[in-house]
């Protein structure tokens, strides 16, 4: 018996230092593979591009959107990208300033015989920044390098882009698709009626519609007059910008619904021959039609079985001449919130303290703000304004150089500035506030829940489960008002105006660079080359060099957050895969309301915020 037993103990003996020695191994298989994974990542973010040597095109295959500041995790999305499996490229951020930095030295490099536009993943940006990019196309033009478009299709967004090409192909069975702008947001007060949630809406300007969702089931005729003369001249500017390039008519361009409809007709429906009888493109091809061509101008690369050509992605960039005083430059890259930044949005502290530093740092001689915000918190606004008020005050020159938006807080953040450039087509002033408190004691009562306690005034007695008091309402509105005359003051003194003129062109109306310009809003029209050579001209600099000042996060968190991030961008799809299209769509817009009122952090609840600056379709 004492032999049966020693043998099934040495069995389960054998058998847990078997199970132990496996344990141990996969976990240090899956330790190592780890290891190896960060190291080969981290050398990648270290290493960056080899400096090219082959002759041939610059390849402008730009994946997902451009935007003046790219998340520190942007870096590692193709990475997250094979690791997850999810497609994820539209969810890519450029740096417009590394693209424009590209295309320039590109210029200048002999190694560089053209350019070819490959726009099929190009998910879009906003106008200022395409026109930028479409000025450092022009002056590769200018050099005698030609610049060539291909695509089996294009958006508007990627058609803008290659209107600057020398040439623009297009396959037979593609498009050119044109049909203006529109704005479109969600109405929610029949909503909020059936789920009996009470709204207290303050707000100050006739043209304030960022709280029009919670109080309308539609939009005011003040906000549809308003935003029809905005997106109309944006519109206009778009064709302006293609008819020239194209050297058409803008007519010719977009003929309107009914122009092309009628010219469809006159094709029998073929969508690419409208767009070469129109003069959209100059070629119909294949894709082995346009490989061929290509191969031709920039010769064959038999190690990647195509036309020679180097991706921007690959094309090492090299380090401007540090020669001269230091310009520093600050991005208000998205809504302003207070606090730290974070992904997407500006951080009042954070802004803040790096607009503190360029002012405690003796070789920063100005300071350039790139704003492109719809606005946020008041409270974060006024923290940036603050700061950047005290180093105009030390002696710095501040120039501001807006960038797609620069409306509401955009704005107030750049009322300090010693100059404003904008761009013709941003948008800008917006200037109004409004505060929105959302209790559900309604809600509650209607499920037989209700609240009660005692308070030592009506002013303690505030909470999302009871009606807000009268006396805290009125104190709301009070500081709302508040608000907005301080608002309009700051804007004032800032453009030698009165607060009674500034009114007249406030009250939440938003404007177009142009007719900011023209109300006395801007200084000049112009891009970032332009705010810089102003500041160098404010600094009676002769020669400079450009100090980014951008968050650095440590490797750890890079990878943290990109996994995070490439995590939570699949979860929705993959749930939405599961809807019809119509409710997927519709979901995707839901969330996206919500995550901005999420966002929402004002200690005051008070918000100069423009939510149709943002949602153009």
């Amino acid at each position: 018996m004492r032999t049966l037993w020693r043998y099934i103990a040495g069995f389960f003996k054998w058998t847990w230092r078997l199970l132990n020695f496996v344990r141990q191994l996969v976990l240090n298989v899956v330790f190592i593979f780890l290891l190896l994974v960060c190291v080969g990542i981290w050398m990648q973010l270290t290493s960056g591009p080899e400096e090219n040597t082959q002759r041939g095109a610059l390849l402008l295959d730009i994946t997902g959107v451009v935007v003046d500041n790219p998340s520190p995790t942007s870096k590692l999305s193709a990475v997250t990208r094979e690791l997850f499996g999810a497609n994820s490229d539209r969810l890519q951020e450029n740096s417009l300033f590394d693209i424009v930095h590209s295309i320039r030295q590109a210029k200048e490099d002999r190694n560089i015989t053209g350019i070819v536009l490959d726009l099929k993943n190009f998910a879009g940006a906003d106008q200022p920044s395409m026109q930028y990019i479409g000025k450092a196309l022009r002056e590769f033009r200018d050099s005698g390098k030609p610049v060539y478009a291909v695509g089996d299709s294009y958006t508007q967004g990627q058609y803008y882009l290659a209107s600057f090409a020398n040439k623009i192909w297009l396959s037979p069975q593609g498009t050119v698709d044109l049909h203006g702008f529109a704005t479109n947001g969600l109405y929610y007060k029949s909503l909020l009626d059936k789920l009996k949630v009470t709204t207290h809406v303050f707000r100050v300007g006739t043209y304030k519609s960022a709280v029009e969702p919670f109080i309308r089931d539609d939009m005011s005729p003040a906000a549809r007059e308003a935003d029809s003369r905005w997106i109309g001249e944006l519109w206009q500017n778009y064709l302006s910008t293609i008819a020239s390039n194209r050297k058409i008519s803008a007519q010719q361009v977009f003929p309107g619904a009914q122009g092309v409809l009628d010219g469809l007709r006159k094709t029998g429906g073929d969508t690419a021959k409208y767009a070469l009888d129109n003069k959209l493109v100059d070629e119909l091809g294949s894709s082995a039609e346009m490989e061929k061509a290509l191969s031709k101008q920039f010769g064959w690369s038999d190690k990647d079985k195509d036309f020679s050509a180097i991706s921007m992605y690959d094309y090492a960039l090299k380090k401007p001449a540090q020669e001269g005083g230091k310009i520093a430059v600050i991005f208000a890259n998205g809504a302003i919130m207070d606090g730290e930044a974070t992904q997407g949005n500006v951080g009042g502290d954070t802004t803040a303290a790096q607009i503190r530093e360029a002012r405690l740092d003796n070789d920063v001689k100005a300071i350039v703000l790139r704003v492109n915000s719809p606005g946020g918190s008041v409270s974060a606004s006024e923290v940036i304004r603050a700061e950047l008020a005290a180093a105009k005050a030390a002696g710095k020159p501040v120039v501001v150089s807006m960038g797609g938006m620069a409306a509401s807080g955009g704005y107030w953040i750049s009322t300090p500035a010693n100059y404003i450039v904008a761009n013709p087509s941003t948008l800008t002033g917006s200037i109004g506030i409004f505060g929105v408190i959302n209790t559900v004691e309604n809600s509650l009562d209607s499920i037989g829940v209700h609240t009660d306690g005692v308070a030592t005034s009506p002013l303690a007695d505030v909470s999302i489960t009871k009606n807000l008091p009268p006396e805290v309402q009125q104190i709301m509105q009070l500081s709302i008002e508040n608000g907005y005359q301080r608002f309009i003051s700051l804007v004032a003194a800032a453009r030698k105006s009165t607060p009674e003129q500034i009114d007249k062109i406030a009250q939440g109306h938003v404007w177009t660079g142009q007719d900011a310009k023209n109300n006395g809003l801007v200084d000049s029209l112009g891009d970032f080359d332009d705010a810089i050579a102003k500041a160098a001209e404010l600094a009676k600099l002769k020669q400079w060099q450009l100090d980014y000042l951008v968050e650095e996060p440590g490797m750890f968190n890079m990878v943290i957050d990109s996994l995070t991030g490439s995590v939570r961008a699949m979860l929705p799809q993959a749930m939405q895969a599961y809807l019809p299209a119509p409710l997927a769509g519709a979901a995707s817009v839901v969330k996206e309301e919500s995550d901005k009122l999420a966002a929402f952090n004002d200690p005051q609840n008070r918000y100069a915020f423009c939510l149709t600056c943002a949602n153009i379709r």
